[in-house]
């Protein structure tokens, strides 16, 4: 216990040097996009071809990417009933079902590589692929349906195709499966830039962070769906599939995280209540600070 609460306090630290680059006006908004698009386009794929590459696969895994997306179908169903109760119009309700949808694995995966390494980097990547191919096709079309954009609603092939993680995942698999083994200067390479995860992600979710709480009932509702009715159902995904060690750990972490980024970028986009986004985001952020460490250190 004290060995994962050691790895866990420099990683919420690095959070607040975000917080304070923010505050002394050194870094905003812009600069943390530009973080969490480095970290999606070269430090993140380049962790995920080192640790899945050496994974052990097994027919196991199979599950994991199907959970991802059977709990969100199904908190979908609760999100459409509960967001006729609060009677929201359309660019809040637009929000309300994407926030409450998309699992912000990104903000777990510095506290999984502190408390599980390349294995647990390996198992969440593979469990993203469900939640990842959600968030850019069916979640995507919610946005785009209570936005105000007139167009014909279109799923964006060309984002999902054009995902270095997926490309990383891909071929990470094929290399795993033909047991080619990458080291010297490649691996190297590889693992210094995947090094540069954690600092990045946690940075720029510092620089996200404004803590404002906007349509309270509205808010407090969405995050309850993506992290409490979350948690639950990855739960019933545990004991249902018989998961255990870190398989079981990635699933009760990624249901239990908080609003996924991608809130704001839809809403921006989409033309979405966009101050409503930031305040379900940034909140998300405060409870997953406090939800996760605690989770991991539970299960550890």
């Amino acid at each position: 216990m004290n060995e994962i609460v050691g790895k866990m306090i420099p990683v919420i630290l690095v959070f607040f040097v975000g917080c304070l680059l923010r505050k002394f006006k050194l870094a905003g908004r812009g600069e943390g996009d530009f973080l969490l698009r480095l970290v999606f386009h070269v430090s993140l794929p380049a962790l995920i071809l080192i640790a899945v590459s050496r994974i052990n696969l097994s027919w196991n895994l199979i599950h994991l990417p199907f959970i991802a997306c059977g709990i969100i179908l199904t908190t979908y169903v609760a999100a459409v009933f509960a967001g006729k109760l609060l009677k929201l119009e359309n660019p809040t309700l637009g929000v309300f079902m994407v926030g409450s949808l998309i699992m912000n694995t990104g903000f777990a995966l510095p506290f999984i590589i502190a408390a599980y390494g390349s294995e647990g980097v390996a198992k969440l990547a593979i469990f993203d692929f469900g939640n990842g191919f959600i968030t850019f096709t069916f979640i995507y079309y919610l946005a785009v349906k209570y936005g105000s954009v007139e167009e014909k609603v279109k799923i964006p092939w060309k984002k999902i195709l054009v995902n270095p993680p997926l490309w990383a995942l891909t071929t990470a698999l094929i290399l795993n499966l033909k047991r080619v083994v990458m080291d010297g200067i490649l691996s190297a390479f590889l693992e210094t830039l995947g090094d540069l995860t954690i600092p990045l992600v946690m940075i720029a979710l510092g620089l996200y962070f404004t803590p404002k709480l906007v349509k309270f009932k509205a808010l407090s509702t969405a995050l309850f769906l993506r992290m409490g009715l979350g948690f639950i159902l990855g739960l019933a995904a545990v004991k249902l599939f018989s998961l255990e060690g870190v398989s079981k750990a990635i699933v009760l972490v990624s249901t239990a995280s908080p609003v996924g980024y991608n809130t704001i970028t839809f809403s921006s986009l989409e033309k979405l209540d966009t101050e409503f986004a930031a305040s379900l985001v940034s909140m998300g952020i405060l409870l997953g600070l406090l939800i996760i460490p605690m989770l991991l250190i539970v299960i550890g």
